[in-house]
């Protein structure tokens, strides 16, 4: 499988236009305000390449829809577990309807961030060290001196954060061990399992790859510099709280690199068509893979839009690229 950076990407002009594509976006997750964001401008850009799109919840109403009315491909836009563990992907199979994205199983697997970090620490890719803690052991194991073991294995500072979540929901920079349990706590209002991991200072990076039929190509880093130094969710999706820089401020030989690294964790977790790869990139410029995302925001604040601007590339046509490639797998 060829693997090459944005700058041989081309977007050709497939027939979409007799396509008729569900738009999938909202869901019950803490996401959802988010989900519709991004799903209404999907549906903006696919139409302006001409796709027919409907945008739909992921509601009961869905399955009967898709046994009436079989849409040609599903762009998921949904966010959080509905979209991003595995079992929306399942039931999409189940009903034989493509969509684009990787399949459950990979979801499943990039969606545990526990997980996908011991694969990519299998596999060589750099990502900071953790520990993945449940709430029953907290609890049974003694907090005090559980959270002692963290801090002598670890250190300080720590970043505690949801392992299976998004949108910096849960997640917060512990730099004095006397905030690690609101920290904790404040996790565990979110998933019943805390990832604590080393906190490595640096810049924040986000690199999108896409697949538009010739292998996976990283498009160009996104630096991300929040307000308050901390990437939250407030910093997300609040004006004015972030500055992006895309392409990031990075020397060539450090970009090559952070696009490598995410190649390399894109192929490691057997992702298909798209992916947004976050990692932080060190004093040295030592990229250290956070998380790998397979439901990239795509409101007009998120990181994978902002990275096809900055190769040069329509937005619309991008995804048109990729509606046309899903509806190909159809069964």
């Amino acid at each position: 499988m060829a693997v090459t950076s944005a700058d041989r990407v081309s977007v050709t002009d497939p027939a979409t236009t007799d396509l008729h594509v569900l738009v999938l976006a909202g869901g019950l997750s803490y996401e959802r305000d988010v989900s519709l964001r991004s799903g209404r401008r999907v549906l903006d850009a696919l139409k302006t390449v001409g796709v027919e799109a409907e945008l739909r919840d992921a509601d009961v109403a869905l399955l009967p829809a898709l046994t009436a009315d079989p849409p040609d491909a599903v762009v998921i836009a949904l966010h959080g577990a509905t979209g991003e563990d595995g079992s929306l992907r399942g039931v999409l199979d189940l009903c034989g309807v493509p969509y684009v994205g990787c399949d459950a199983r990979a979801s499943r697997l990039a969606w545990d961030k526990p997980s996908a970090k011991a694969v990519l620490r299998e596999f060589g890719i750099p990502t900071p060290d953790w520990v993945a803690l449940p709430h029953d052991r907290f609890s049974e194991l003694g907090a005090v001196a559980v959270l002692d073991r963290i801090v002598d294995r670890l250190g300080l500072p720590l970043m505690v954060k949801p392992a299976q979540g998004g949108s910096g929901l849960g997640a917060a920079v512990v730099r004095d061990v006397a905030a690690l349990p609101a920290a904790m706590v404040g996790c565990f209002a979110y998933d019943s399992t805390a990832l604590v991991e080393r906190y490595v200072p640096g810049m924040d990076v986000a690199v999108s790859v896409v697949d538009l039929g010739d292998g996976p190509h990283a498009l160009p880093p996104v630096e991300i510099v929040p307000r308050n130094g901390v990437y939250d969710y407030a910093a997300r999706y609040t004006a004015g709280r972030t500055t992006w820089h895309a392409p990031a401020r990075l020397d060539k030989a450090v970009t090559e690199t952070v696009t490598e690294v995410a190649l390399a964790a894109h192929t490691a977790l057997g992702l298909r068509d798209l992916s947004r790869v976050d990692m932080i990139v060190d004093a040295e410029g030592r990229p250290h893979v956070l998380e790998v995302n397979v439901s990239p925001g795509m409101t007009e604040t998120s990181l994978l839009p902002l990275a096809v601007q900055a190769a040069g590339l329509d937005f619309g046509r991008v995804l048109g690229s990729l509606v046309a490639r899903a509806a190909t797998r159809r069964s």
